[in-house]
């Protein structure tokens, strides 16, 4: 996650409080998404960006996780998103994600 993207969450972070805020996340990259996960919840892991040692414990989720596509319309759910959950493991990404979720409770 670059600086300005860091720095722009933490402002809204410190603007409406942490508890305020839920992250939905879409990268296609699971990976990446993990890291964006950590740094939004327990801080930058590379320690360069505005976040780094900052903890701002906000939920975070994925796209692809039954809890976010159950909230979309199905229409424009299927359209932006449809084709990533066929080729992402979506099962692989649920998990993931809320082992993020119960470990920075």
């Amino acid at each position: 996650m670059d600086p300005e993207s860091q720095a722009q969450i933490k402002r809204i972070a410190d603007d409406f409080g942490s508890d305020n805020i839920m992250v939905v996340l879409g990268a296609s990259d699971i990976e990446g998404a993990e890291i964006a996960a950590e740094t939004l919840t327990v801080g930058d892991p590379s320690f360069a960006g505005p976040l780094a040692g900052v903890s701002l414990g906000l939920p975070v989720y994925h796209i692809l996780e039954p809890e976010v596509k159950e909230s979309v319309p199905e229409e424009i759910y299927e359209q932006e998103v449809g084709i990533v959950s066929m080729i992402v493991d979506t099962e692989e990404v649920s998990r993931a994600f809320r082992k993020i979720r119960e470990t920075n409770k």
